[in-house]
């Protein structure tokens, strides 16, 4: 199958016929995290950036250089025959036309791109993103399935308003799929209405389960670094086991 079909089957993935079905994606983190979900039966993977660094060694938010990321992650899209798409953060510095090469030279099928500035702390315009992004899709041509990640709910929104505006402006960029990360449940049908393109929504522990997500209005939910949270929380409680 050549790379621009797996991208076109994974982003069709997306145009969910059963709201009470939606695309489930586990984020991993290295090449054996990467096998356990493709070999459990998930047909597409995501990366977490945050686990992702975590395993590097670094601070989530733009801590990790480029090279090692893009690195990390050819070596989870080489450990599994499924597509993997990747969360590179705010694109650690690279122009569009440069990220859309690192991209397509580790084999990855899409991306998460946020408009968080890691340098401020604070929201990007939300104009000069959707800007920024148009380049980014110009450049891929068709090639990459863009997640747009919207922040608004990271800084405090209490309400769907700002995220529904940010949304539409990436989804005109060219965004396939919007990313209102850790909108509240009870917004999801405000903002499935109100964004014209899929949405991605974060699963939460103790929260809506990803049918219920779905019927909600997501068309896809991942996890974020919380499955490698529960990872780390089963290997502490080994450690505890162990003679020191």
């Amino acid at each position: 199958m050549s790379s621009r079909t797996r991208t076109e089957e994974f982003r069709a993935l997306h145009q969910r016929p059963e709201p009470g079905d939606p695309l489930v994606i586990p984020n991993v983190w290295d090449a054996v995290s990467a096998r356990v979900f493709a070999d459990a039966g998930h047909r597409v993977l995501a990366t977490s950036s945050a686990a992702v660094a975590a395993v590097l060694g670094y601070a989530d938010g733009g801590a990790v250089p480029a090279d090692e990321a893009f690195e990390a992650l050819a070596r989870i899209i080489r450990a599994v025959d499924v597509p993997v798409t990747v969360d590179i953060e705010d694109g650690y510095g690279l122009a569009p036309d440069r990220i859309v090469e690192r991209l397509l030279g580790v084999g990855a099928v899409g991306c998460n791109l946020e408009d968080t500035d890691h340098a401020s702390g604070k929201l990007k315009d939300a104009r000069e993103h959707a800007d920024w992004l148009g380049e980014f899709v110009t450049a891929a041509e068709g090639r990459v399935v863009l997640n747009a990640r919207v922040d608004t709910f990271l800084y405090g929104a209490s309400d769907a308003e700002e995220a529904i505006r940010r949304g539409r402006l990436y989804a005109e960029a060219g965004a396939d799929v919007v990313y209102p990360i850790l909108a509240p449940a009870e917004l999801l049908p405000e903002l499935a209405k109100g964004v014209p393109a899929p949405l991605n929504a974060l699963y939460l522990p103790n929260g809506p389960a990803p049918a219920e997500l779905g019927r909600l209005g997501a068309a896809r939910v991942t996890f974020g670094g919380g499955l490698h949270q529960r990872a780390e929380a089963a290997l502490t409680e080994i450690a505890r086991t162990l003679p020191a």
